[in-house]
């Protein structure tokens, strides 16, 4: 008889410098060096190595699917620190879809925290539901912002902001039923 493994979901808030795969041939530090449980994990999409913030790992490969695929709709949260002043007219332009290679991004909800004049930045939340490949940094620089940090601090509401980066802890039954269900 075989046994089934123990089904694990972990959230992990992940520092800058490591990267979203199991194994990396450039032998960089990755997410599972910070992550050890007995179970064979993999992340549940990714952050590049130099993004932070949530990012799911488990062992249920349904899951994965369920959480990753388009049509579920799962919204991310980034907070996302751009070099220059942002215009009203910009955040009009990102929050109904912009340009991005061969693609117009879906719209997103933007919000503007914070302009700091004197270091010539803007910080924003930007919230998606798509997940290509550097999304959020091409986004803004189709609008002329590079980025300077960039922090994924929610997926489907479930956010990093109590958990200190590189450390790691269970999904609540609650917060994977949310995930499950998209919303």
């Amino acid at each position: 008889m075989v046994m089934q493994e123990e089904k694990v979901y972990i959230l992990l808030n992940k520092p800058i410098g490591y990267v979203t795969t199991a194994k990396d041939q450039f032998n960089r530090e990755s997410v599972l060096d910070l992550v050890k449980v007995k179970q064979r994990i993999v992340p549940v999409g990714r952050l590049d190595m130099y993004t932070s913030g949530a990012l799911i790992l488990t062992n249920d490969g349904d899951f994965v699917y369920q959480v990753t695929h388009p049509k579920h709709e799962i919204e991310k949260t980034y907070t996302v620190t751009i070099k220059g002043i942002v215009q009203k007219e910009e955040v009009e332009h990102l929050k109904n879809g912009v340009k991005i290679e061969d693609y117009i991004t879906r719209p997103a909800k933007v919000k503007i925290l914070k302009i700091e004049e004197e270091k010539n930045q803007s910080r924003l939340e930007i919230t998606i539901h798509e997940g290509k490949n550097r999304q959020v940094r091409k986004m803004c620089e189709a609008i002329g912002h590079k980025v300077l940090a960039l922090h994924r601090s929610k997926i489907a509401g479930i956010g990093v902001k109590d958990l200190p980066l590189g450390k790691w802890r269970y999904l609540s039954e609650k917060e994977i039923e949310r995930l499950i269900r998209g919303k």
